[in-house]
């Protein structure tokens, strides 16, 4: 009798493994399937990137919240992206969380399944095309360049051979390399100065921070306007040098490299966006946050 009980006792057990590992297994079909079955969508963003997104330090996570330990709750961010993020949350009938890797991660692709989109004001490229597939775009924003008040710095043409900061793997640090945007020739407005030398930073938010406290190995930044604004409503001493230099289609972001097929969720999203276009809640967004309607496509 106690073999018996001793053999029923471990067959119980292993059961009771087997079941806390997902020994039943997930029944989802595609990340769609997997995002609803789990309760949660996991979006990727920018912490230092206001006013599209921010830490909200005043936030607390909630004790009831689905999201993962290392990632953080819609308490705990704030910004025109994450809005938007939640937006797509809300729609899929799920929480909305967030995670932060550095932007070369994001922009290389190839995931390994640690997040299912990028809600991060991502401009659509052909090179990135080669490892992301993207939502239609969601706003617009120009890509400009912003210099200390008083540098007497005051046209682009003006920078030639200084040093120019722009965050890492960004299309302003492609930009001002001369390379290849992968953007429309009539999304392009001008060239880069002539003979300057690129300083990149994590990204290109802390090129205006390290400007502001007193860093001198460089002499301007590019980033989009939005940034700037944001920038000077911070305090920070800065001005836009000239017009836009180019123009950005922004949009979400689904890793090629994804386990789980992406295509419904890529559609859901679309849906999404074309309605919060149609309604003008991707204005009301954009307004709040920007003082401006940047969701209209540059004519």
């Amino acid at each position: 009798m106690k073999k018996l009980f001793t053999l029923t006792s471990l067959l119980v057990l292993a059961s009771l493994v087997l079941t806390a590992c997902g020994g039943g297994g997930s029944k989802a079909e595609d990340l769609l399937g997997a995002i609803k079955e789990r309760g949660y969508i996991l979006i990727s963003t920018d912490p230092n990137y206001a006013p599209q997104s921010s830490l909200n330090t005043e936030g607390k996570r909630p004790a009831d919240t689905k999201c993962p330990s290392d990632a953080l709750t819609t308490t705990e961010m704030q910004g025109f992206d994450v809005d938007v993020a939640i937006a797509v949350g809300d729609a899929l009938g799920v929480e909305t969380c967030f995670a932060t890797p550095g932007w070369d991660t994001l922009t290389a692709g190839n995931w390994a399944d640690k997040w299912d989109m990028s809600v991060g004001s991502m401009t659509i490229t052909t090179e990135r095309q080669k490892v992301l597939d993207f939502s239609t775009p969601y706003y617009y924003t120009p890509a400009v360049v912003a210099v200390l008040a008083d540098s007497g710095f005051t046209s682009l043409d003006d920078l030639a051979g200084q040093a120019i900061c722009a965050g890492v793997s960004t299309t302003y640090e492609t930009w001002l390399n001369g390379g290849d945007l992968g953007l429309p020739a009539s999304s392009i407005y001008a060239q880069p100065p002539a003979d300057i030398t690129v300083v990149p930073l994590d990204s290109d938010q802390e090129c205006a921070q390290a400007l502001a406290a007193g860093r001198t190995d460089f002499a301007a930044y590019s980033t989009s306007a939005t940034v700037v604004n944001a920038n000077i409503a911070a305090g920070i001493s800065v001005v836009q040098l000239g017009g836009a230099v180019y123009s950005e289609d922004l949009a979400a972001a689904f890793d090629k490299a994804s386990t789980l097929a992406t295509a419904s969720l890529i559609e859901e999203v679309n849906k999404l966006f074309t309605a919060m276009h149609g309604d003008g809640r991707l204005a009301d967004l954009s307004n709040k946050w920007f003082g401006e309607d940047l969701t209209q496509a540059p004519k």
